[in-house]
Order: structure tokens, then C-alpha cells, then sequence
């Protein structure tokens, strides 16, 4: 088991207001060790503890209300649906 997970996100963000809301909520999400959002290339990418899972950080970002395009952990393509259990 790894020490930590690496998510990447493709984060549709048209101004700085919005990559400022992705910053807002990762910054205040437990278990992220760092992130880095970028308008540029509208991506976010979230360096996690073990225990933090993708569809958490995921739901995070799309509660901003910005649509989420793809993602993927640790080098591997996810599904961005939010299944509700």
C-alpha cells in the first residue's frame, strides 16, 4: 500500500472565481496532504492520505457546482458519476 494517492481531476473552470471555490474545498477537506489547482489547465490534482478516498475528493469538487470531466487515481482512469449508495 502506498504511502499516499495522487487524484487528477479535468475541472471545467472559466475565471478565477471558479478555480478559487476547487482551492476553497480541498483546502478544508481532511486527509489532503496538498493540491494544486489550475486554471490554465483546468485541473486540479489532490495529493491524499491512504484513508481519503476518490469519491470523496471527487463529490467534493462537484458540490462547488463545477462539472468534473474526468479523473483518475494514481494513474488510472475513474468514472466521475457519483453513484448514490
Amino acid at each position: 500500500m502506498s504511502a499516499e494517492h495522487t487524484y487528477k481531476f479535468n475541472v471545467s473552470m472559466s475565471c478565477g472565481g471558479c478555480s478559487g471555490a476547487v482551492n476553497r474545498v480541498l483546502g478544508k477537506l481532511d486527509g489532503v496532504k496538498s493540491y494544486d489547482v489550475s486554471l490554465d489547465t483546468q485541473t486540479a490534482t489532490v495529493i491524499a492520505e491512504p484513508t481519503l478516498p476518490y469519491e470523496t475528493v471527487l463529490k467534493t469538487i462537484q458540490k462547488t457546482g463545477k462539472k468534473v470531466n474526468s479523473g483518475e487515481a494514481d494513474g488510472e482512469s475513474k468514472s466521475v458519476e457519483i453513484v448514490d449508495a
